[in-house]
């Protein structure tokens, strides 16, 4: 075998792993402006923290959101997510104007940027996280919608929704990134984006969560792909149910995590054509988090989508407070290793096939 063969070999294991079937999806071959691209993208990658690996000690430790600013310094990360709710009386939902002025400043000491995320898009809930962008100077604003009804009415409702973040995206100078949930199809999400059409409105990535809304990985990754602006990473167990899919949040990349997170991680990278298209690249271990089945395989054409409530992981069987905060910290260094492990095979294949005497 060829050194040459022996590097595109280790390049198709690592990113066929977990690939459900790899024939509908073959890895890339290498080439000399891929393997280039790929170390560009690289180079330009921003890993950010999250709020949520975090939540109980956030909720009941010794972790304020100040504090993730911290981590992520000490983790050598770009930037922390931090949903607005996240630690419930020491949440930023709870600060007065000086408070956030407080961590916008830390924020700005270690270099480091501020995403926000919402559960919501009823203009209410959003005109407040607007108000709280601006004291802090964030500029993006996670965002999903959690209405119960037909689904084509609530389309509508999410639609007329969009087109109101749209007008103050352009009055305030926002970008909104619309998750998908669990509740929605990345088709339909798709749709959504392309009615409202609007460079602010874009779309969130998360590796799991169309499990539950019963689609494959790497198609709703495709479906979605020409939307995307940041992403979620994260481990998930794939629980079947009578009529669907459930999720269960594992260590990412443990013998437990049946997602293909480095075929994913890899496709995200490479997204737009001349400058990176993926803004944020999120840790979000949710070691426990457990998520039920929301959309059926025998669903009707127009199906009932019930009242989602915000996610939550409640405390494990045998596990106290102290101990699941202890354990979250570990696991969420866990993460960091495991990403920058995969990072680093990326950018060793990519070196090691363009320092071959023979690529031309």
């Amino acid at each position: 075998m060829s050194s040459l063969q022996a590097i595109q070999g280790r390049f198709n294991a690592l990113l066929s792993h977990n690939v459900a079937i790899p024939s509908q999806w073959p890895t890339p071959t290498l080439t000399p402006s891929l393997a280039a691209k790929l170390l560009q993208r690289l180079d330009s990658l921003r890993l950010f923290g999250h709020a949520y690996p975090l939540l109980t000690n956030l909720t009941h430790g010794r972790y304020r959101p100040i504090d993730l600013l911290d981590f992520a310094w000490r983790h050598e990360l770009h930037g922390v997510c931090i949903h607005l709710l996240d630690g419930e009386e020491r949440s930023l939902s709870r600060m007065n104007d000086e408070e956030l002025h407080v961590v916008a400043r830390r924020a700005e000491e270690l270099g480091l940027a501020i995403h926000l995320e919402l559960s919501s898009t009823a203009h209410t809930d959003v005109e407040e996280a607007v108000r709280i962008a601006q004291v802090m100077g964030v500029r993006n604003i996670r965002v999903y919608s959690r209405y119960e009804g037909r689904l084509s009415a609530v389309m509508e409702r999410i639609e007329t929704d969009l087109r109101y973040l749209a007008q103050l995206a352009d009055r305030y100078d926002l970008h909104f990134d619309f998750e998908q949930h669990e509740e929605l199809k990345s088709t339909e999400i798709a749709t959504l984006l392309r009615s409202v059409d609007h460079p602010r409105i874009n779309a969130l990535f998360d590796f799991g969560n169309m499990i539950n809304a019963c689609e494959k990985p790497l198609q709703a990754l495709q479906n979605l792909a020409p939307h995307i602006r940041q992403v979620h990473m994260k481990g998930v167990r794939i629980v079947p149910e009578p009529s669907g899919f459930g999720h269960y949040g594992v260590l990412q990349g443990s013998a437990e995590d049946e997602l293909p997170g480095a075929r994913m991680l890899f496709e995200l990278l490479m997204l737009g054509e001349d400058t990176p298209q993926v803004t944020a690249f999120i840790l979000e271990q949710e070691n426990h988090y457990p998520a039920p089945a929301f959309r059926m395989e025998d669903e009707e054409e127009d199906p009932f989508i019930p009242y989602r409530a915000m996610s939550d992981t409640p405390l494990p069987p045998g596990f106290t407070v102290e101990q699941m905060m202890k354990g979250e910290e570990r696991w969420a260094i866990n993460q960091i290793a495991y990403v920058r492990g995969v990072l680093r095979e990326l950018r060793v294949l990519a070196e090691c096939f363009l320092n071959e005497p023979h690529v031309q």
